[in-house]
């Protein structure tokens, strides 16, 4: 399996249209331990990559419900090898705590020859050392509704009951037509496969920008797991999907209500505190050789305009509702100087 594929999760490319499969591993981490892996403080390891838009659902949302204490982190090196995901940020390239030098070793230690890549976010268990789940669509919202008992007091509701229904629809569309819009316009094979994805792509964030002109959040007046899930994606627009995927019919910061939406969200605690865009500009243009045989990394684009005032506080909402913003960023998951604006 190429690195192209393996680079976000689970997805599949080549002569036939970009589709991404689901989660191979999707057992899940319960209250109640009812698939045998029960919420438990230290059991866990969060495996990332900072690149990765679906592992960066997973980094915000820890940090937002103050998981950090409850499930360790481990961060992988945006640019893969043909093994995949590697430690090797880490001394001796190899993970501290969980001991591998490479991600794949927990997915081996839970099935021996799997077929399928090795995808991040993944969680895997300490002391087994095996790969409990890759889910990256359950994870997060796993996070909010099953581990609340770890949560640090003044954690936001990212998930509220009697919003769930409309929290789903307004996902389903971010995820079809942005999240994963972006991938289909970028590892098109043919020109019309291109223009049906592409098009599909600004269609949707120009309603989504519609819908964003007159409140402050997609859903409600406090942030949920549909603004965080749409942010992962618009924070590596102008820097990769733009120029690397094609999307380039406008960029985010010609998108006036989009533009300050994003900036909004990266300056609230929680989110552009996980963002590196060192790590996301070089897996992108260094890995999909597919796409950048040369694998030059582009200088642009300017970064300076994220700390830009937004004002979209006029609109009034509460960012955490009834909760408090979570502290400082602890020294184990900054993000690295040459990473940030």
């Amino acid at each position: 399996m190429s690195h192209d594929e393996e680079d976000d999760g689970n997805s599949a490319y080549g002569r036939k249209a970009f589709k991404r499969s689901r989660a191979h591993f999707a057992d899940r981490i319960t209250a109640d331990g009812r698939n045998g892996w029960p919420v438990e403080a230290g059991r866990y390891r969060l495996v990332v990559s900072r690149a990765c838009p679906w592992a960066s659902r997973a980094l915000v949302s820890r940090r937002l419900l103050g998981l950090e204490d409850a499930l360790s982190l481990a961060v992988a090196d945006p640019v893969q090898d043909d093994r995949s995901w590697r430690f090797t940020l880490d001394p001796g390239g190899r993970d501290p705590v969980l001991g591998i030098r490479y991600l794949s070793e927990a997915y081996d230690r839970r099935e021996t020859d799997y077929p399928g890549g090795v995808s991040v976010p993944a969680i895997v268990e300490v002391a087994g050392g095996q790969l409990v789940t890759n889910d990256y669509q359950q994870i997060t919202l796993d996070f909010a509704t099953e581990w609340t008992a770890l949560h640090r007091a003044g954690a936001p509701d990212l998930y509220p009951e009697k919003r769930r229904d409309e929290i789903d629809a307004v996902m389903a569309e971010v995820f079809d037509d942005v999240n994963n819009g972006v991938y289909r316009a970028g590892f098109a094979t043919g020109q019309q496969e291109y223009e049906v994805a592409c098009a599909g792509v600004f269609r949707r964030l120009e309603l989504l920008a519609r819908r964003l002109a007159g409140q402050r959040y997609l859903v409600g007046d406090t942030i949920t797991e549909a603004d965080i899930r749409l942010f992962t994606t618009l924070v590596r627009f102008d820097a990769v999907y733009h120029g690397h995927f094609k999307c380039n019919r406008w960029k985010l910061t010609e998108n006036r209500v989009l533009w300050a939406y994003a900036r909004d969200l990266y300056q609230t605690p929680g989110f552009g505190d996980t963002v590196d865009f060192d790590h996301i500009k070089r897996h992108y243009y260094q890995v999909h050789t597919g796409i950048n045989p040369t694998g030059i990394v582009p200088l642009g684009p300017d970064l300076s305009g994220w700390s830009a005032p937004h004002h979209r506080e006029d609109l009034g909402g509460r960012p955490f509702g009834d909760g408090t913003p979570p502290g400082p960023v602890r020294a184990d998951g900054e993000t690295a100087e040459r990473g940030r604006p």
